[in-house]
């Protein structure tokens, strides 16, 4: 018998296995929730955040606390709401309570009942149930009726019945977890995450109050902002430390049928940013809420060039071009979301790309013609963003006439370029010492992999000029080879490759190396991360050997995550020194081949959170690192410090 009718031979009806309850949410929770890191765990805070939003949303509350308990791995999200149901289910004869928390597509949220529900963010009923499966602690509290009723669960699964605490005057629901430490990379929730979350919907919710404690600092604060969108895109525009084209902004605000408001504003930035919510809920990936706004920008300028003859002297004006610059929060209140996926990163209601447009396009055309010199400042604006364009494609142009050879002079004798003159299919390794830059050499596509060692120690350039910066070979070399200058001087359309890429050690000295580079880019080439050129490569730190089989770990919660799941099986456990000690073929492999390798896209969220981040770890004041270092003493970031 063949080795394939063996296997076959093998697979029999017994072999099936049926997920039950919560099993599938612990056996596949990126399922659920995208990730089992540090986005995957504060995901667990968002969906019960949201039910207590939801409650807001449609009229039953209007106070939402949220606590972070001293420990660091524990919440407490608290609404005034009327409180999840406790009574007896007749179907299923369960309690409310425990129907929401450990039944998957349980809810009342579903449009069919007479829950109240008329606009949520919660749309699949698994929410709750997700959290709670991927709790080792979850505690239900319940205020209705008159009573206080408590449960307490475990992974999933209630450890007893619901209990009748007491008389209770008031309403509402509080939900306490500490996520299951065996699923989560790390079960440290990160203060500053939760509080920008909750700023962020104070601004949405503008007549919802928020309030937040940090029992780690004994901090309090209070979020509720009145002045709704205007006022999030005033914060917006400040953070991205660039002028606006207009003192005024653009704002609307639909509340007949799906309610629909937005604000917008052009700066001087050459960055589109969007902030779109669906039901209060971010939807960082847009959809076609988001998709209406764009058509509307487009149309309604448009129009206005075309109503008042503006004369653009043979230019053709791209909606690229109109939106260059924009600022904009979208926020939509739709009474049947279809989000992408459980973690509603997109929203996919179909009728909301003409509804956002047929709202916003005539309100915007309206706003320009009745604010004339602001449109006649924006539409420069537009047309400076086209002729740019224009001079760009001409000098590309002019770039790929020329020789390959032509593209190398001047360059530093240490880099290894590619043979490629296309931006866009090549790639730049920015390696740690010439013995990884060996390595790389070895096993990287010389067609489109260029490689470029760093010699040294590499230069802490938090707080220094741009002239001190560059006075420092290494950076100076990097500058030449990227091709677009630094700083003030900075050139976007010099750059030579369309990814760059830090390749460093998997150790702590590596992880250092990454940050120091991460802190030149933000501070003297932030053009390139804005625009998704920048990554950090993923070598492993470990490499397992089962039998015949390779697994590899990038770091110690990796591997040990690996060895778990092992069982009794014997290993053998490599942890490599350097990229210099790894076989070229196995850095190929591991981190270089674009068909087996996981790079990490730098990206910034809130400029003021990354300054304030460089500044602390890298900046002249030690006073702030050491304040960092006890308050973090006991977190995993602390405890991997190579001291």
């Amino acid at each position: 018998m063949s080795a394939l009718s063996v296997a076959q031979a093998k697979y029999r009806t017994e072999d099936i296995q049926v997920l039950e309850g919560l099993e599938p949410v612990r056996k596949k929770p990126g399922m659920y929730i995208g990730s089992i890191d540090s986005k995957g765990l504060h995901h667990l805070a968002w969906e019960i955040l949201d039910n207590g939003v939801d409650e807001y949303i449609n009229g039953f509350a209007d106070h939402v606390t949220i606590t972070l308990h001293k420990s660091g791995h524990a919440i407490t999200i608290t609404d005034n709401g009327r409180g999840i149901p406790v009574d007896m289910h007749p179907k299923h004869k369960k309690t409310g309570l425990e129907l929401v928390l450990t039944v998957l597509h349980a809810g009342g949220k579903f449009g069919e009942s007479d829950s109240g529900y008329v606009r949520t963010g919660g749309t699949h009923g698994v929410g709750a149930s997700v959290v709670n499966a991927l709790s080792k602690k979850l505690i239900a509290t319940v205020k209705r009726d008159g009573f206080e009723y408590q449960q307490e669960y475990a992974k999933g699964k209630p450890l007893g019945k619901l209990q009748k605490i007491g008389p209770f005057r008031g309403h509402g629901t509080s939900i306490y977890f500490e996520p299951d430490d065996t699923i989560f990379k790390t079960v440290k929730f990160d203060a500053d995450t939760l509080k920008a979350r909750l700023e962020d919907m104070s601004f949405i919710h503008s007549g919802l109050k928020i309030t937040y404690k940090n029992e780690i600092t004994g901090e309090t604060l209070e979020f509720s902002n009145t002045g709704g969108l205007p006022a999030f895109l005033a914060k917006l525009v400040a953070d991205g430390q660039k002028p606006s084209v207009t003192e005024a902004a653009f704002s609307a605000i639909r509340e007949n049928g799906d309610k629909i408001e937005v604000a917008l504003q052009w700066t001087e930035s050459t960055e589109e940013t969007y902030r779109s919510y669906a039901n209060g809920i971010r939807t960082p990936n847009g959809g076609t809420h988001e998709n209406g706004l764009k058509s509307a920008l487009r149309k309604a300028v448009q129009s206005y060039i075309e109503t008042h003859d503006i004369k653009v002297k043979g230019l053709q004006i791209t909606a690229n071009d109109i939106r260059e610059g924009i600022v904009a929060v979208l926020s939509v209140f739709v009474r049947d979301p279809m989000f992408e996926a459980q973690t509603k990163q997109r929203l996919n209601n179909p009728e909301m790309d003409s509804s956002v447009d047929n709202f916003v396009r005539p309100a915007l055309e309206a706003w320009l013609n009745n604010n004339k010199t602001a449109a006649d400042a924006i539409i420069g604006r537009i047309i400076l963003a086209a002729k740019l364009r224009e001079a760009s494609r001409a000098v590309k142009e002019e770039v790929k006439r020329k020789t390959p050879g032509s593209r190398r002079l001047s360059l530093p004798g240490k880099l290894a370029d590619c043979k490629s003159t296309d931006r866009d299919d090549t790639e730049l390794f920015i390696v740690e010492g010439d013995s990884a830059g060996g390595s790389a050499k070895q096993g990287r596509n010389n067609n489109t992999q260029a490689v470029l060692p760093l010699r040294g120690v590499v230069l802490n350039c938090e707080d220094l000029s741009t002239a001190k910066v560059l006075a420092n070979r290494e950076l100076a070399d990097l500058v030449t080879a990227l091709g677009t200058g630094a700083g003030e001087k900075f050139n976007y359309d010099g750059l030579r490759y369309g990814k760059i890429i830090l390749l460093m050690d998997a150790d702590a000295d590596g992880h250092h190396i990454t940050t120091l580079m991460l802190d030149f880019f933000f501070r003297h080439a932030i053009e390139l991360i804005k625009k998704g050129h920048v990554f950090i490569a993923q070598p492993p730190l470990y490499r397992v050997d089962v039998g015949k089989e390779t697994h590899w770990a990038r770091d110690d919660d990796h591997k040990e995550e690996i060895l778990s799941k092992l069982g009794n099986k014997k290993y053998e456990l490599t942890r490599f020194k350097g990229l210099g000690e790894m076989n070229y073929n196995v850095l190929k492999q591991t981190t270089l081949d674009p068909r087996t390798r996981t790079l990490l896209k730098v990206e910034i969220d809130s400029p003021t959170a990354a300054h304030n981040a460089f500044q602390e770890l890298l900046g002249k004041e030690a006073a702030t690192r050491y304040k960092f270092i006890m308050e973090k003493a006991d977190q995993t970031i602390a405890e991997e410090l190579d001291v």
